[in-house]
């Protein structure tokens, strides 16, 4: 039986992990945390070095922001075969190097700004790396992406700012993953 693939982006802080691992419980799908996985292939260290050796998902740390940088061919390569077999809710903040093959919906949460700015410094963000993000959801900057790297038909804004929105956006996005399924198998 096929199953969708569904992407899940959007600024940090915006929910994309909690609706994606709840969606992905209650749709029988399997979640991937893209900065997860990256760090489970990094081996979880905590301070990355700025060169990382061969073979993993990182290509080295960036200092301004502090935070590793990721290797986008790599994690394509680790999550090939994985995709191609359907049924996965893919959790990134950036969207722009997965193949549009990939994914049947592309859904970009957006959250209301003061909301965010308190999410982000809840988790430590702070100056630039702060701002930046909050610029980044003032300017719409993921959705953008989104439809510029995929149809615009299969990319959805959602909100993400109360328990009530991740309910709402729950059950639409339930009803959609069935009528994928009929119309699919």
């Amino acid at each position: 039986m096929r199953r969708p693939n569904v992407l899940i982006t959007g600024t940090p802080g915006v929910g994309k992990t909690t609706l994606g691992k709840e969606l992905a419980s209650r749709a029988g799908l399997s979640y991937v945390n893209v900065g997860d996985l990256a760090k489970e292939g990094q081996g979880a260290v905590p301070n990355l070095p700025a060169v990382c050796a061969a073979g993993e998902l990182y290509e080295g740390f960036d200092e301004e922001y502090d935070c590793p940088i990721l290797d986008e061919d790599r994690v394509i390569d680790e999550l090939e075969d994985r995709m191609s077999e359907g049924g996965v809710v893919l959790d990134y903040h950036g969207c722009d190097f997965f193949p549009e093959r990939w994914f049947h919906v592309v859904l970009v949460l957006r959250t209301e700004n003061a909301l965010l700015y308190d999410r982000l410094q809840s988790r430590g963000y702070t100056g630039k790396k702060l701002q930046d993000n909050i610029q980044c959801e003032i300017f719409q900057t993921l959705y953008e992406e989104a439809v510029s790297s995929y149809k615009k038909e299969i990319v959805h804004q959602l909100p993400s700012n109360t328990p009530e929105d991740l309910e709402r956006n729950l059950d639409q996005i339930m009803q959609w993953i069935e009528q994928w399924m009929k119309d699919n198998n």
